[in-house]
């Protein structure tokens, strides 16, 4: 039970008007991620979305949501993340038809260049910034540069997503209960290099290889459909997911917030140390457990051949994205 003395926490929300803000904002201002703590609720928009964004902050007023303590809709960086606890970076430039990755990249890193700043200048040294935006791990990279006074550690991208999709395709293979299927891992980046990882996973307490008893399934089609399943979204819907992002979303900053169940891991787009031979200095997704408000990535899992091509691939884009963006 919470106190009723806990200072309200202030939760960021950028692009906070776009598809995925709209969905993330109910289930935040619900109490589902940080519990009973009261919030103050910062939209931030560009100012060629404020009228959208007026419209957001009624409907969350006229969701007579208990918990809310106050909301306030911005265009303003600096407003926003004012003595900031927690922050969704959802806001992005979306690729656009015929947009190269590199001019994807400058396009991103500018917006995420004075979000970073304005982190490091104004929000708390304790805040947890988690990157939605797309592409997610290179943005969050962008944000970290350009907050040196915030412990790279304090950020993560987010694959939680990519882990979802896995998890719900292992159990429609198996004809398993969700519940039941633990442990996949997504290595890498949020893209279509990214490699989702079965060989620790469980079904009902049996390894997933075991379960499925179909390696060329396993590296074939559910690979596949793991790595593509935004663009099968986007090619069904006509937009991207937005239901499914923000449902990830909240799942992993309530994990990191208040930690992950006794022999459960998460996947997390952390700043890279070194782990597993992933080259330092870039964000890559590693799997991870969460424990008093910290991530530690799991130690010494056996990373078969195969695996490790699939891993240093993904890395090797990573790398790419790094020298693109200029960092």
């Amino acid at each position: 039970m919470c106190s009723t003395t806990c200072k309200p926490v202030v939760v960021v929300v950028s692009g906070a008007a776009g598809q995925i803000g709209y969905a993330i904002l109910p289930i935040i201002a619900s109490g589902s991620v940080f519990g009973c703590r009261e919030m103050c609720l910062r939209l931030l928009e560009v100012p060629q979305a404020e009228n959208s964004l007026k419209g957001v902050v009624m409907e969350l007023q006229d969701g007579a949501y208990p918990l809310v303590k106050e909301i306030v809709g911005t265009s303003d960086a600096n407003v926003a993340f004012k003595d900031a606890d927690y922050a969704f970076l959802v806001g992005g430039f979306p690729r656009k038809a015929g947009m190269e990755r590199k001019e994807l990249l400058a396009k991103n890193k500018a917006i995420f260049v004075v979000q970073g700043r304005a982190i490091n200048d104004f929000a708390k040294k304790s805040i947890k910034v988690l990157v939605v935006a797309n592409p997610a791990n290179t943005n969050c990279l962008v944000a970290i540069k350009n907050a040196p006074s915030i412990d790279p550690r304090n950020f993560c991208a987010m694959t939680r997503l990519d882990h979802n999709r896995a998890l719900g395709l292992i159990a429609k293979r198996t004809g398993s209960q969700l519940k039941e299927v633990k442990n996949v891992i997504i290595w890498g980046n949020h893209s279509s290099t990214q490699f989702p990882d079965v060989s620790h996973g469980t079904v009902a307490g049996k390894p997933i290889a075991e379960v499925v008893n179909d390696e060329a399934w396993l590296y074939g089609d559910f690979l596949k459909t793991v790595q593509q399943r935004g663009a099968a979204i986007i090619a069904a819907r006509g937009v991207s997911s937005a239901m499914s992002a923000a449902n990830a979303a909240t799942d992993h900053m309530r994990d990191w917030v208040h930690g992950t169940p006794t022999g459960k891991l998460v996947s997390m787009g952390v700043y890279s140390d070194g782990s597993y031979g992933v080259p330092k200095d870039i964000v890559y997704s590693f799997p991870c457990t969460c424990q008093d408000g910290e991530y530690r990535v799991v130690p010494v899992l056996s990373i078969s051949q195969k695996a490790r091509e699939l891993m240093d691939l993904t890395a090797k884009e990573l790398l790419e994205e790094k020298a693109d963006a200029e960092l």
